[in-house]
């Protein structure tokens, strides 16, 4: 019994002890990590995320009634165009991703506050436009696509863009 315990606890032991090597190997090889393996990872993680669809579609939506202006026609038009806008927002999310800045404050064990912001910034071209529809009374809905190839060639750009602030 005791030398099957002991034979149990050595095999723990060696358990652990190859573990903790794989670990340490993996943090070491991590630390070895070069700038130029990083932009690998990202292109791959990027081109991954678009492999499976031929285009981005996106939509974007504006309410009419809100819109500054007195003449219905003209809160019309810019309905229509702060839908579009939205849309475009959409499509940068999905090609560059989002930013997200959260912070929270914590006081004798006590969330304070607690506040998330959201940050997209890109250059989209060559959308096209899919449809502008009004949604009941008083919203549009504008749908935009935007073709692989022009996705491919914007993430180059921006990984171009990246690589070079790496470097400064």
């Amino acid at each position: 019994m005791k030398q099957h315990r002991e034979a149990r606890r050595s095999s723990r032991t060696y358990s652990l002890l190859k573990a903790a090597s794989i670990l340490g190997l993996a943090l070491l090889l991590g630390a070895c990590t070069t700038a130029k393996y990083s932009k690998v990872m990202n292109s791959a993680m990027m081109e991954s995320m678009v492999d499976q669809r031929q285009s981005l579609l996106a939509t974007g939506y504006a309410v009419i009634s809100i819109q500054h202006h007195d003449n219905p026609a003209q809160q019309r038009l810019l309905s229509i165009r702060a839908s579009k806008l939205d849309a475009y927002r959409s499509l940068m999310e999905q090609v560059y991703g989002q930013y997200l800045d959260a912070n929270t404050t914590v006081a004798e064990m006590v969330i304070e506050s607690d506040s998330f912001r959201a940050r997209v910034q890109g250059v989209i071209y060559g959308a096209q436009l899919v449809s502008i529809t009004p949604v009941g009374d008083d919203t549009y809905e504008t749908t935009l696509s935007l073709n692989r190839g022009i996705v491919d060639d914007l993430r180059v750009l921006y990984l171009k863009q990246l690589d070079s602030s790496m470097g400064s």
